[in-house]
């Protein structure tokens, strides 16, 4: 644990005396958030704080190479340089985008390209577990891996609209997976429980962690795609290296174990899915590409219930937290005891969720700040 957490206070500290380097970059590049009308920010905000993560995520990295309790991850693949190379390729994608805008196809390329790396250099699905009978092929595995990477990345910049939203978000989602691969690798091997997906999960953590107090209302800077993308790899990286550990041998599982590794990322990723999912289909519905921008997000539909801006992050916040550690306490929790306790959590959030103290006061120039790196 101690070294997981060396590389999650490395991460973090790198992240966050880096940031306000990124923020100065980006004013000098002329990469700003503009105001759309789809936005409630009123004055242009720096991007390209994903820059300052990847430096974060590349400080954690070298130093994890250098513990001996890590020596193992980095002696059996160059799985870890590998997440780190396709990392840097998706945060150069987004500084490209935000600098100078690229169009949906070209970001739709470099993300395909980033994700074959991993896939490629052998950081991919390991197996895919139907009904108790592992199937597919390698060509199978490369290319759920590559939609897998493509989904997550999309889904985070989704969720990216509200300042602090996608990295408070990603932070909390990323602890319970840390929680679920740590507790999954200490019972698959206890004499060596050190792990590629716990590894990059830590960093991940870490990197959130030091950006977030850059981005919390009213934001300094933003994490722009080049920020978005990075933890969507990053995610996505972690769940397909969680897919070489063996669940079955988890002994306090309490569901159909073999199931886990498939649904927890998802549940992880719950939030930015369903913001995904809903975003292509209205889109589609109306005849338009599924990457027009447009201002029906979860975070704004919040915003439109009338809750403040802090008071909308800190729901989807609540949300996040009890559907991902939700899920994870049904593999080590006996269901009798997470099943009640789960659906408390999840009853009370609604009631939150439902319940508008005041009506939401129009915006104002003097009051409004709020607003991201998200370009859909």
């Amino acid at each position: 644990m101690r070294a997981y957490l060396l590389v999650l206070v490395t991460a973090a500290a790198v992240t966050y005396l880096c940031t306000p380097l990124a923020r100065r970059l980006a004013e000098r590049l002329g990469a700003m958030s503009p105001v759309r009308d789809r936005d409630v920010h009123s004055v242009p905000t720096p991007r390209l704080g994903g820059t300052a993560m990847l430096a974060g995520l590349a400080a954690a990295l070298v130093l994890a190479s250098q513990l001996p309790f890590l020596a193992g991850v980095f002696a059996e693949s160059r799985g870890p340089w590998a997440v780190l190379g396709a990392a840097a390729l998706v945060s150069l994608l987004g500084v490209a985008d935000d600098v100078w805008g690229l169009d949906a196809l070209a970001k739709l390329g470099g993300q395909v390209l980033a994700a074959s790396l991993l896939a490629w250099q052998g950081v991919q699905l390991l197996s895919l577990p139907v009904f108790g009978v592992t199937v597919g092929s390698g060509p199978t595995f490369f290319a759920l891996t590559v939609v897998a990477v493509l989904v997550a990345v999309n889904a985070v910049n989704f969720i990216d609209g509200l300042d602090g939203l996608a990295a408070g978000v990603m932070l909390i989602s990323g602890s319970a997976f840390f929680v679920y691969t740590y507790l999954l690798s200490q019972d698959a091997s206890p004499d060596d429980y050190s792990n590629l997906a716990t590894l990059l999960v830590a960093a991940l953590v870490g990197c959130c962690l030091g950006f977030l107090p850059h981005n919390l209302h009213p934001a300094r800077v933003f994490m722009g795609d080049s920020g978005s993308m990075l933890l969507g790899l990053l995610l996505a990286a972690s769940g397909v290296a969680a897919s070489g550990v063996d669940p079955t041998v988890v002994s306090r599982a309490q569901v159909v174990p073999v199931f886990l590794p498939l649904l927890l990322p998802l549940a992880v990723l719950l939030l930015p899915l369903l913001d995904l999912v809903w975003a292509v289909v209205r889109r589609l519905a109306k005849g338009q590409s599924p990457f027009t921008p447009d201002r029906l997000h979860l975070h704004h539909r919040l915003l439109d219930l009338g809750h403040s801006h802090g008071r909308a992050v800190g729901i989807m916040y609540a949300w996040a937290a009890v559907i991902s550690f939700g899920a994870v306490s049904t593999a080590f929790v006996p269901l009798g005891v997470a099943l009640p306790v789960w659906g408390g959590a999840l009853l009370l959030v609604v009631v939150v969720t439902l319940s508008i103290r005041r009506a939401r006061p129009e915006p104002s120039a003097s009051t409004l700040r709020t607003g991201s790196g998200d370009r859909l």
